[in-house]
């Protein structure tokens, strides 16, 4: 096993098409991981192991394996790109280190790129950055290191510039040790180091010098060099690089063509040289269920043991349970507490992961992502820990779905099959739900798009040999109030001779879209109530602002418990919940509530030709153009448009540009619309 501080936890992220697997598998030939590389038209590539993936040569789920390079182990998880997977980006960049953010040379800035690099912001993880697809007509590596730098205020830092590019691509410059590298593009042949070309010495020195400047801001040593006019030497500007990129200061930009197997080993050492490993990152702070109080949990195996379970995957019948170790040690057949289920569980086999095969392994530590089986209980997010040690660490969001179909089995015999399978889908995804609707008697399941739960009816006839009928798919509305309004609920009910009383007022108010909600007391400090009542009445006010009229739930509003009447000797806990309900309800009844529907940001790349023809469609569908730009030789087009006018648009857009348009859509908000 290779120390702690040579090991790499990183993640692969981009928008759909960047090349993501494409790299990854690079990566695994040239680790000497694998033999021989795969190809995703093909369908025979390690990571994307699937039948749904190989099939649409997408990524569906999150894969991992481990990668030996220079004396090192990165543990790479290859994530999807579609935005209806967005989860599995969420989950894996929770428990990373570091990401290699790969963006395409010629549509630089793609809407998921932005949704993933804001992702890797909200965990803070420091990342380097693959411009791909140097080989392509219409490549520009200047100009996608410029949006960036605009787009995301990121301070990039170019340490490898190509040697031509499209189909006169050849190689890339080293610009911190001034050198050369030349690719053939047959994948068993190394790079050829050799002199800078002489046309671009000036260019190179220049770059080396502005790279010397951007560290020089936040590095005193190299500062001091530059001003006194002192040779930095190569070891000294990597050095201080890397405490860049480890505080999130700067990001190393790399280019090269993964698909024509050009720059795939300098990124690789770049993963060594400049993203942390778990010593370098900041210990894992959780709370102490007992005390309430806060606590870090260092990289050490004589730190208690504790672990975050990100994702769960149903393989070959069995429950695997992916976690990321924080500290201590953990071997099979141990016991761990989680906190969230308030007992133990115990670990009956612990596995390392390449993709979706598996090598039992006889202990884990800090570091490490591994997989374990025998945790029936554990879910997504959960934290593991000794039970002398409990802990509980930040849970991971989910995202709420957007859209649903009502499902059935073909026959009563299908049905216990069905719910069986549709149980342990939840199981593994948080972001795919299933409810049965009292009022229709169907059965109702829920995602991230229409892709998703494409996804989800093959995987339960391929999986779970389970063929059901499923509805047209139909947009997940959300309600809200128009005006403020306040309203009154009393309850009282004699039972056993025993009287209960409870009285509520209850205020709501409307906030802005996408402020969520707030539900607060603000009764009198001298009324002299107990605060079991108050909390029992606020529980009340949740419950009766869970759904509106319409039985969609209800959102953006604020509500307010202005009012409480307490009777000593017959007011309970139960009767003012059951009040502050009932005045919550009457009181969205009278507010003038309305639907939300869920509005969804479309990009659109498409030739001149067609601009015409789809914006014209785009505005038969009551959309928003926000933007209408060029991108190379291609215009692009970002609109706002509500998702229930974009059912079957991939088709008609192939229509509309003799199919030569593309387009993206990702969730932007919930709102009112035409």
């Amino acid at each position: 096993m290779v120390k702690l501080s040579s090991v790499r936890n990183i993640g692969i992220a981009a928008h759909i098409d960047a090349g993501k697997t494409t790299l990854t598998e690079r990566f695994l030939y040239y680790s000497g991981k694998i033999h021989r590389v795969g190809d995703i038209d093909e369908g025979d590539t390690q990571m994307d192991w699937m039948a749904q993936e190989r099939e649409r040569g997408i990524t569906i789920t999150a894969a991992a394996t481990t990668v030996p390079w220079r004396n090192h182990e990165i543990h790479l998880i290859d994530t999807p790109g579609h935005v209806d997977f967005t989860i599995e980006v969420e989950r894996s960049l929770r428990v990373l280190d570091g990401a290699v953010i790969i963006l395409c040379a010629v549509s630089g800035v793609e809407p998921q790129s932005e949704t993933v690099w804001h992702q890797a912001d909200k965990f803070k993880v420091p990342r380097i950055v693959f411009i791909n697809k140097m080989d392509r007509l219409g490549a520009n590596f200047a100009a996608v290191v410029d949006e960036l730098r605009t787009r995301f205020k990121a301070n990039p830092a170019v340490i490898y510039f190509p040697i031509g590019a499209e189909d006169k691509f050849y190689g890339v410059v080293d610009i911190i040790e001034q050198k050369a590298l030349y690719f053939s593009g047959v994948e068993n042949e190394s790079p050829r180091f050799d002199m800078v070309p002489s046309d671009m010495r000036n260019d190179v020195i220049m770059a080396r010098e502005q790279l010397v400047e951007l560290v020089a801001d936040f590095d005193d040593v190299i500062a001091e060099k530059y001003l006194n006019g002192t040779e930095i030497s190569t070891a000294e500007l990597k050095s201080a690089l890397r405490k860049g990129v480890l505080t999130n200061r700067v990001v190393p930009i790399l280019c090269g063509t993964a698909l024509r197997n050009k720059g795939v080993q300098p990124c690789l050492d770049a993963v060594v040289d400049y993203l942390p490993s778990p010593l370098e990152v900041p210990p894992i702070e959780g709370v102490n269920p007992e005390s309430g109080l806060h606590e870090l949990r260092e990289p050490d195996t004589k730190t208690p043991f504790a672990a975050l379970a990100f994702k769960i995957m149903m393989e070959h019948g069995r429950r695997q349970v992916y976690l990321r170790i924080y500290s201590g040690n953990v071997t099979p057949g141990q016991e761990v507490y989680n906190p969230r289920i308030g007992h133990s569980e115990k670990i009956a086999r612990l596995f390392s992961v390449h993709a979706n095969k598996r090598e039992r392994i006889d202990k884990a530590g800090p570091g490490l992502i591994v997989t374990a089986n025998g945790l029936k209980e554990t879910m997504t997010g959960d934290t593991l820990c000794a039970a002398t040690a409990p802990i509980i660490f930040e849970p991971i969001d989910s995202y709420e779905p957007v859209i649903s179909a009502a499902i059935e089995a073909r026959s009563q015999a299908e049905k216990e099959k069905l719910d069986f399978a549709l149980n342990k889908i939840v199981d593994e995804d948080p972001t795919f739900q299933v409810r049965y609707d009292d009022e229709t008697g169907q059965t109702l399941i829920a995602g991230m798009g229409e892709l998703h739960l494409d996804i989800i009816i093959d995987r339960l006839a391929r999986e779970y040999n389970v063929t059901a009928n499923i509805g047209k798919p139909e947009v997940v509305f959300r309600e809200t109030i128009s005006i403020t309004n306040t309203a009154n609920a009393d309850f009282m009910r004699q039972i056993e001779e025993k009287t209960m009383f409870g009285q509520a007022q209850v205020r709501i108010i409307p906030q802005p879209r996408s402020s969520g909600v707030e539900i607060l007391a603000t009764i009198n400090d001298d009324a002299d109530i107990p605060s079991a009542i108050i909390s029992a009445a606020l529980e009340g006010i949740k419950e009766g602002g869970s759904s509106g009229p319409h039985g969609y739930p209800l959102d953006d509003y604020k509500a307010e418990l202005i009012g409480l009447e307490y009777r000593p000797s017959v007011s309970t806990e139960t009767a003012h919940r059951i009040a502050a309900g009932e005045a919550m309800r009457q009181a969205v009844r009278e507010a003038k509530p309305m639907l939300l529907e869920p509005i969804m940001n479309v990009e659109i790349t498409a030739p001149d030709e067609s601009l015409g023809d789809i914006l014209g469609d785009l505005n038969a569908r009551h959309s928003q153009i926000t933007n209408v730009g060029f991108r190379g030789d291609k215009r692009v087009i970002n609109a706002n448009v509500p998702l229930r006018r974009m059912f079957g648009y991939a088709t008609l857009l192939r229509s509309l540009s003799q199919g030569r348009a593309s387009f993206s859509m990702q969730f932007e908000r919930y709102d009112t619309w035409l």
